[in-house]
């Protein structure tokens, strides 16, 4: 029970890691805020989690890019649950591109979802965390954070600036006792990867070899890292990236041999 009675918001609850998150959260003792731009999603996760685990999650509908909805949402979470101590800073989303292709309006979404997301959560959840003496947030970066690959410009550019966004907001809040760390994960089964896995000839077989594990991760496998980021087993941790990636980053040649 390394988060019981813990108070948690999960964005990007309604399916891939943020779902997992959710489940593996409550089993750890948490008391969770889901949130998604999924309605239908949102109902689906909070059913499976407390089938098992009844009144685990809550749920609102959020949009993460939007202040106003944001904001909304770490007032009901302290409103209904009590208190902030974790944010899991998940929601994302992904559009191709290079920079000549994508539309504008594309990159604006990108970046919105991507990166203002991280600092709307911070923006508002962390003066709740002020309230009760510390918390932590953890962000879901990428192995794009360190690496970039062909016709996904906006993706990768949003990535390296979730990165950096966490070191600078961990060394303004560890005085506070608030910690921030994000997590970067390589292929993993979710539905923003499945188009390339199961759609493109060859992409699962690509995502398997260009790890040394020679496997795509599990949603479940990010969630368990972001469990003890979250938790106070980490409690000396901060400004750290964790690549959860099954060795991808670090056999970057390899990789881009096989590209």
């Amino acid at each position: 029970m390394k988060l019981k009675d813990k108070v948690c918001i999960i964005t990007g609850a309604g399916s891939g890691i943020g779902r997992a998150a959710a489940r593996r959260f409550a089993a750890e003792g948490a008391r969770i805020m889901a949130a998604d731009i999924s309605a239908e999603g949102l109902r689906e996760t909070a059913d499976a989690v407390n089938a098992d685990m009844p009144d685990s999650v809550a749920i609102c509908q959020t949009d993460v890019s939007d202040a106003s909805q944001v904001e909304h949402l770490v007032s009901e979470t302290v409103s209904r649950l009590g208190r902030l101590d974790v944010i899991y800073s998940n929601a994302g989303i992904m559009r191709e591109g290079s920079v000549v292709d994508l539309p504008e309006d594309q990159w604006d979404q990108l970046f919105g979802v991507n990166v203002k997301g991280c600092f709307l959560l911070g923006k508002y959840g962390i003066p709740e965390m002020r309230k009760v003496g510390g918390g932590a947030i953890v962000i879901t970066a990428s192995a794009n954070s360190f690496y970039a690959e062909s016709d996904i410009a906006g993706y990768c550019a949003t990535k390296g600036a979730v990165m950096q966004l966490t070191r600078a907001m961990a060394i303004d809040h560890g005085p506070e006792g608030i910690r921030v760390n994000c997590i970067c994960p390589g292929w993993i089964e979710t539905p923003m990867a499945l188009p390339f896995l199961e759609e493109v000839p060859e992409g699962r077989e690509f995502a398997n070899k260009i790890a040394p594990l020679g496997r795509c991760g599990k949603p479940e496998e990010v969630a368990a890292v972001a469990v003890f980021l979250a938790s106070d087993d980490a409690r000396f941790v901060t400004a750290a990236a964790y690549n959860v990636d099954g060795g991808w980053t670090a056999g970057m040649t390899k990789a881009m041999a096989l590209i």
